[in-house]
């Protein structure tokens, strides 16, 4: 009974559950936007510098490749930001 009342109008597990971390939902769609567009995983996880990298990175090699490495980039934005932990 006490516990109930210390922990009412809680979630049960609030404090236990991480909101996002490695493989969790949120880094699988940022993987998904960066397969699309690289860069634009990391901006959805909210770090702006390293989608600015990865976007101008991607563009870079896709000029200076003529079309056809720039899908590396994109491979790496998805593997990154699937891989990205904000708790590390």
């Amino acid at each position: 009974m006490a516990r109930a009342a210390s922990t009412a109008g809680a979630h049960p597990n609030a404090e236990e559950t991480p909101v996002a971390g490695k493989g969790s939902t949120a880094n699988v769609i940022a993987a998904i936007c960066s397969i699309i567009i690289p860069g634009l995983g990391q901006l959805t996880q909210g770090r702006l510098l390293k989608a600015a990298w990865h976007f101008g990175l991607s563009c870079l090699l896709w000029v200076v490749s003529f079309g056809t490495l720039g899908w590396v980039m994109h491979l790496w934005s998805a593997y990154e930001a699937a891989k990205w932990d904000p708790y590390d």
